[in-house]
């Protein structure tokens, strides 16, 4: 009976002594300081001055509007790659004309680039690369495919090796802009 009091006055003395503060063991590791406010450039801004590709300035609605088109164009390629390997022609032809030149992406990439001469150039080079995979699928032409493919992705690293986004606001665009397109033609899509 002993033992079992002595084992209850511990777990009480225990219980106890979680409720209160207890000194710091000069073992424990330090409390973690507050990280100290920085008064230079962001982590942002220090990126930014590492990267050394052209700015293409862009509006907010703009740039979000020009990544979800990238991640289409690479589902695309993902798609043709997998049409590839079967030799399903007309799945290939399907993929590739959404990434191939129309008067709208045309229209979209001079107004994307009005703000940085040489990118609207380098973006319809793009999409006229990508009509030829899709002359290839025609007809079915599996090698044209395959270097038109590549010629495509070409096109797609040397771009973004060239241009990143620079999200401006309205009047940095109207500026930019001014001489190139109307400053209130805004994407409608």
């Amino acid at each position: 009976m002993h033992r079992l009091g002595a084992f209850a006055s511990s777990v009480f003395v225990a219980l106890a002594a979680c409720s209160r503060e207890t000194a710091v063991s000069p073992n424990a590791p330090a409390p973690m300081a507050a990280p100290a406010l920085s008064t230079g450039p962001s982590a942002a801004d220090a990126l930014d001055a590492m990267d050394t590709r052209r700015a293409l300035p862009l509006l907010p609605m703009m740039a979000n509007h020009q990544k979800q088109n990238m991640r289409d164009h690479l589902a695309a390629v993902q798609e043709i790659t997998a049409a590839l390997a079967i030799d399903d022609f007309a799945s290939i032809e399907k993929s590739a004309g959404r990434i191939g030149y129309s008067e709208q992406m045309g229209q979209m990439c001079t107004h994307m680039g009005s703000g940085a001469p040489g990118f609207t150039e380098q973006a319809l080079a793009f999409h006229h690369a990508a009509d030829r995979i899709v002359e290839a699928a025609r007809d079915r032409d599996r090698a044209r495919v395959v270097t038109a493919l590549s010629t495509t992705l070409q096109a797609c690293t040397s771009c973004h090796a060239a241009w990143k986004q620079q999200v401006v606001d309205a009047s940095t665009w109207n500026r930019l802009t001014a001489s190139k397109a109307p400053a209130d033609h805004m994407m409608s899509h």
